[in-house]
């Protein structure tokens, strides 16, 4: 394998691993409700909680990852990444769930270390297609999806935590052992503040990732919960259609908005993205009040298609417009994608107390989905530049 296809496929598996254990406590969610009547909005500070760490913690580890190479940072990430897990395991009270969701938040900035390393490794034009092959790894929380009530249902929650733990050990010397940075990898030391200063194209890139990445984190981490409270599924039927929610955005529709970003251009893809997501919020909530699984299905999937393709034309559009410093900007970007993913859930616990249903929820994604839209139709990429500038 080349040295492109070997650091792609090792910087997707990291990531892949490091999102699993970031939604380690979404599938566990219902059972733990019930086991210590929690309310809605306890529950969904519990399911949202992981996400701070990880979204703040994204902007420091990008500029880390451009400055020293995501070689060595993923190394320190996975080994840190294989610790919460087995506080996650052996948590017996609410509040232990807490801390333990707040270590396991570091997990989610994976995504701002993979992000500049694999670009490095790939010219302008082949950028967005990388990158979009690398938000597969987004599909870690389908692993937790389908693997969290599995072993907790077969074994326990102590067995899961030590699996996830060892599997975590267990590839960070993987990692360490055959990742490289890119040969033309150099450090740069872009002052931080003027990356903070370089214009609205970054603030409109970060609403952008707060819509889209946010929605996705929010949903496949509060569908469980979600639909166990409208169908009554068990929490093993209600984690695999969870799953199958991530798989659609993350395996199948990130890599496209990548490609499709590479070939049309980034806002043109956004626009539809989030125009699609809008009409899809607008049937939810028309569900919300008396859902039926079928409407539920199609209106989820499709979603999950609209905000998997936003999310990868968004970083596509990143090393477009900030070649010299994609750590920062990744790190800005993603910790906003982070924090979308963060009040969603807690919205609708919120939401859900305060009227006995989700439709109010659905509606605020509405509203800020078609404002992206007009947002995206707005923005004007980037020239090339010519082949071998810098």
């Amino acid at each position: 394998m080349s040295g492109q296809g070997r650091n792609l496929t090792l910087a997707t598996a990291a990531f892949l691993l490091c999102f699993s254990a970031w939604g380690m406590l979404a599938p566990l969610a219902p059972k733990l409700e019930d086991r210590l009547g929690l309310s809605n909005t306890q529950t969904a500070v519990m399911i949202a909680l992981p996400v701070v760490l990880g979204s703040l913690l994204r902007i420091p580890l990008g500029v880390l990852t451009d400055r020293i190479g995501g070689r060595k940072v993923f190394t320190a990430l996975l080994l840190y990444c294989a610790l919460p897990p087995l506080l996650v395991g052996f948590a017996d009270s609410y509040a232990m769930l807490l801390v333990a969701g707040l270590l396991l938040g570091v997990s989610g900035a994976a995504f701002a270390v993979g992000v500049p390393f694999v670009s490095e490794w790939y010219p302008p034009e082949r950028q967005g297609q990388a990158l979009g092959l690398y938000g597969i790894g987004t599909a870690g929380t389908a692993i937790s999806a389908w693997t969290m009530p599995a072993i907790n249902d077969n074994w326990s929650q102590e067995a899961a935590g030590i699996i996830y733990s060892v599997v975590l050990l267990s590839f960070a010397a993987v990692w360490w052992a055959n990742a490289r940075n890119a040969p033309d990898h150099r450090p740069k030391t872009t002052p931080y503040g003027r990356v903070l200063r370089s214009g609205s194209t970054l603030w409109q890139l970060a609403l952008f990732y707060f819509v889209a990445f946010g929605g996705f984190v929010a949903m496949s981490l509060y569908l469980p919960k979600l639909l166990t409270d409208w169908f009554d599924y068990s929490q093993t039927g209600a984690g695999a259609r969870a799953g199958g929610f991530v798989v659609v955005a993350a395996l199948v529709a990130r890599p496209l908005g990548g490609r499709w970003a590479d070939r049309f251009g980034g806002q043109r893809v956004l626009s539809i993205a989030f125009f699609g997501v809008g009409l899809d919020a607008i049937g939810l909530s028309w569900q919300a009040s008396d859902p039926s699984i079928v409407p539920v299905t199609i209106f989820c999937l499709t979603m999950a298609f609209f905000l998997g393709m936003g999310a990868g034309a968004v970083f596509k559009m990143v090393p477009t417009f900030f070649p010299d410093t994609k750590g920062a900007v990744t790190g800005i970007v993603g910790a906003a994608g982070g924090l979308g993913g963060f009040f969603p859930p807690l919205l609708m616990g919120i939401v859900k107390d305060a009227t006995g249903e989700y439709v109010m929820g659905f509606v605020f994604l509405v509203a800020f989905a078609w404002l992206c839209a007009g947002q995206a139709l707005a923005v004007s990429e980037p020239r090339r530049r010519p082949a071998g500038a810098r």
